[in-house]
C-alpha cells in the first residue's frame, strides 16, 4: 500500500471571488511539483476534480473530509494521506515526511496571523463551541495534515458536526470572514483529544508575503519545504499567486510542459 497525497482542483469558473477561474488557475502547478515529488518518493497522487455537493450546501474545503469514502470508491488502497492545499508548492527534495508521522494525526505549525487566528478562535468559542475556548498555541494549518485508516471514525465526527451545524457555520463565514473548516476542526481535535504529531512551519510555509519572503528573488525557496501562497494582499483575480507559483515551479523544475 502507498503513501497518498490527496490534492483538490475544482473548476468553477466563477468570474470572481472565493472560486473564481483565476484562483485555480495556478494549480496546474502546485499539482505537476507534488506530481513529481510522489514519483521520487513512490507515493501516489490523488487530485479531486468533483464535488460531492453543490458549494451551497458544503464549500469545497468541509468536502475533503471525504477522502476515505472517495478513495475507496476509486479502489485505491493506501497507509496513510496527506491532505495538502492546491496553492502549495513542494521543494524537490523535501524529506518524505510520511516517515515522521509515528502514525499520528499530523499536522504543520500555523504561523500565519495570529490577529485572525485568535479572532477566528474567539468568535467560533462563543458562537459554535458553547464559549468553550481551545489551546490556540496549538494551533494548526489544515493545508498540511497527514492520517490514516484510524482516523477514519474522526473524519465521520467532523462530518456530522458539519451536517448537523450547517446554518451556523455558514453564518459564521460570511460574518465573521474567519475561514470555513480550519478553526471548527481545531476545536474538534482538541475537544476529541486526538493524539497528534507536528511538523515544524517549514512543511508548510504560509504568509509568505508578511513575513517579507516573497519577492522576485525568491527567497523563501532558501527557507523550507513546502510553500503556501496565501494570504496575499491587493491581489487582481490572484494574478499574484499565479506570478509567484509559477516562479517557483518554474525555478525548481523548469517549464511546465
Amino acid at each position: 500500500m502507498k503513501n497518498i497525497v490527496f490534492m483538490m482542483d475544482i473548476k468553477l469558473n466563477e468570474s470572481e471571488g472565493r472560486y473564481s477561474a483565476s484562483r485555480s488557475e495556478s494549480y496546474k502547478y502546485s499539482i505537476a511539483s507534488w506530481k513529481k515529488w510522489c514519483i521520487k518518493n513512490n507515493c501516489e497522487l490523488f487530485v479531486m476534480s468533483d464535488l460531492i455537493f453543490p458549494i451551497e450546501k458544503m464549500s469545497i474545503c468541509w468536502q475533503r473530509y471525504y477522502l476515505f469514502e472517495i478513495l475507496d470508491a476509486n479502489n485505491i488502497k493506501y497507509d496513510q494521506i496527506l491532505l495538502v492545499d492546491s496553492d502549495t508548492i513542494v521543494h524537490p527534495e523535501t524529506s518524505n515526511f510520511f516517515n515522521f508521522t509515528m502514525h499520528k494525526f499530523a499536522q504543520a505549525y500555523f504561523d500565519g496571523s495570529w490577529d485572525w487566528v485568535i479572532r477566528s478562535c474567539e468568535n467560533y468559542a462563543k458562537h459554535v463551541f458553547n464559549g468553550n475556548m481551545i489551546r490556540w498555541w496549538n494551533y494548526f494549518d489544515c493545508g498540511f495534515m497527514i492520517v490514516n485508516k484510524n482516523h477514519i471514525d474522526f473524519f465521520n465526527k467532523i462530518k456530522s458536526f458539519y451536517n448537523e451545524n450547517r446554518a451556523i457555520l455558514i453564518k459564521m463565514q460570511e460574518t465573521f470572514h474567519t475561514g470555513t473548516d480550519q478553526t471548527p476542526v481545531n476545536f474538534l481535535t482538541q475537544i476529541n483529544e486526538i493524539e497528534c504529531s507536528k511538523f515544524n512551519y517549514e512543511y508548510n510555509m504560509c504568509d509568505l508575503y508578511r513575513k517579507e519572503l516573497l519577492g522576485e528573488d525568491l527567497l523563501f525557496t532558501k527557507a523550507g519545504w513546502i510553500y503556501q501562497f496565501n494570504a496575499i494582499p491587493n491581489q487582481n483575480n490572484y494574478d499574484i499567486t499565479n506570478h509567484y507559483m509559477k516562479k517557483a515551479y518554474e525555478h525548481f523544475y523548469g517549464e511546465l510542459k
